[in-house]
Formats: C-alpha cells, structure tokens, sequence
C-alpha cells in the first residue's frame, strides 16, 4: 500500500490524463460529425450517379467496358484504409489482422499482391513486417478531399487497364453506428454492374450523348467517387473509434479514481488509528 502522498500524486496524475482525454473525444466528436454531414451529401450523389447507370442498365445498353473485363487472377492490388494516428482502440489492428490474412492467402495461392496504404499506421505495421508497399498515398487520408481520391482512383484504374493488377480491392472500416465500425473488403475492379443495382426499374431512356459516350465519362465518375466515399467511410469510423475509446479511458479513469480516493483514505484512517494508539500507549506508560 502506497503512502498518502504517492496516492495523492497518482491521482492527480489520472485527472491530468483525464482533462487530454476529454478533450480528445469533444475534437473527436466534432470531426465526427462534419465527417458525416459529409458523407451523406456525398452519397446523395452517388445515388443519382448509380440511378443513371441503372437507367442504362435497364435500356439494355452496350456497358461493356476496361473496366468491367473480367481476367484470371494472377496479380492483385489492395488499397488499405487505416488511420493516421493511435488512440482508436482497435481500429488499426483490425485492419491489419485483416490484411494479414488476405496476404497469406494469396501468397498460397501463388498470386502477386501490390498494396497501397493509406494511413501511417498500417504503412509501419507493413515495414514492420517486411513487405514492399507504394508510399505515393499514405497521408491522403489525414483531410479527405476529392482531387486525392481522384489521384488514387487513376493509379488504381492505371494498373487495372495496363493488366498490372488483374482485380483491384478495397480494405476499410465501414461507419455503422457509435459503437459498430466492420471491416469491409471489396472488389473495386474489375468493376461489377450489379454493385450499383439498387433499385433498378425500366426506363425508357432518350440519351445524349450516346449510351457509349455516357459509359466512358460515368464509370471513371463512379470508380473516383467510390474511393471518395470509402475515404470518408474511414474517417467516420475513426473518429467514431477514437471517441469509443477516449470515452472508455474517462470510464477506467473515473473506476481507478474511486478506487485509489478509496486507498487514500482507508490508508490516513489507518495513519489517525495508529497516531491515537501511539498516544494511547504513551500517556498509559506516564501514568
């Protein structure tokens, strides 16, 4: 049992750690909210963009496309999402448990894996481990904005069109709710008409320009806006973990203060009892 003075120190010490971490869910929680508001008026776009390929889908146009070709897998790229910084609970080690396995398993099945990070953490856990990545991308995801989605989205549809990538993938958390961010992996390419069947219905379409011009600007639209919003995505669930977790050190905080203020004063009791009972036994050895 510490003395009075190492359990007053201590805990002042855990009030200090708990001011930092309030403030970082509040800036957390700010940041969550704008990544939101966001989000939804991107998605809003992407709707109309999806109903306009449904459209055409539902004319039963031509939308054969490069970007559509299917090919035996023999070299694959992954786009990895991650985050910049620490103190979001699990958030990174999900990920990288995911890519750790999605390697492996190519790896056994003998296909070539190119990775691209984003975020600083997954880019060190995969120096750490030894594998070669293309660094051109990892802090694009501090400040998502549109024109760094469009620079990845390029190199990706890049490698895709010049067969250095056989299927592109996507590696991100997906922003469910305050307390759920799932890991998602998906094919980004080839791409894959029925992803943006959402609520197709025949229409009787009267298009200009044609049906192949409208392919050839929409399906770059819809391939940079899936890396916007996946950008988003993961800027959403970050903040979303980190104020989790910085919520979650406020609660041990508070359990440990209690605890230790509990300590304190059990341990001065202890010091009274034993003053009195030393001043007992003196004034009974006087007398």
């Amino acid at each position: 049992m510490g003395s009075l003075k190492e359990i007053k120190v201590r805990i002042a010490s855990i009030r200090s750690t708990q001011k930092i971490t309030a403030a970082m869910k509040m800036v957390s929680s700010a940041k969550l909210h704008h990544a939101q508001t966001q989000t939804e008026h991107t998605l809003t776009y992407a709707n109309k963009l999806s109903a306009i390929l449904n459209g055409l889908l539902s004319a039963e146009c031509d939308l054969d496309s490069p970007y559509t070709e299917q090919r035996k897998v023999s070299k694959v790229a992954i786009a990895v999402f991650a985050s910049g910084t620490g103190l979001c609970g699990s958030f990174n080690a999900n990920i990288w448990k995911e890519l750790s396995t999605t390697i492996q398993t190519y790896k056994n099945q003998r296909i070539e894996v190119r990775l691209y990070p984003i975020g600083k953490k997954i880019a060190d856990d995969l120096h750490k481990a030894g594998y070669s990545f293309d660094a051109d991308f990892v802090m694009i995801g501090e400040k998502p904005s549109y024109e760094s989605a469009v620079s990845l989205a390029n190199r990706l549809m890049e490698l895709f069109v010049t067969g250095k990538a056989d299927r592109v993938e996507l590696l991100y958390h997906h922003f469910k709710n305050m307390a759920t961010q799932a890991v998602i992996r998906k094919t980004y390419l080839p791409l894959s008409l029925s992803d943006t069947e959402a609520t197709a219905t025949a229409t009787d379409y009267i298009l200009e320009p044609s049906a192949e011009e409208l392919r050839d600007q929409l399906f770059p639209k819809l391939l940079n806006l899936t890396i916007y919003t996946t950008l988003l995505d993961t800027s959403t669930a970050e903040h979303a973990a980190r104020m989790m977790a910085m919520q979650t050190a406020n609660d041990n905080a508070n359990d440990l203060i209690q605890q230790l203020t509990l300590q304190y004063n059990k341990t001065r009791q202890q010091a009274i009892t034993n003053e009195l009972l030393d001043i007992t036994g003196g004034a009974t050895v006087s007398s």
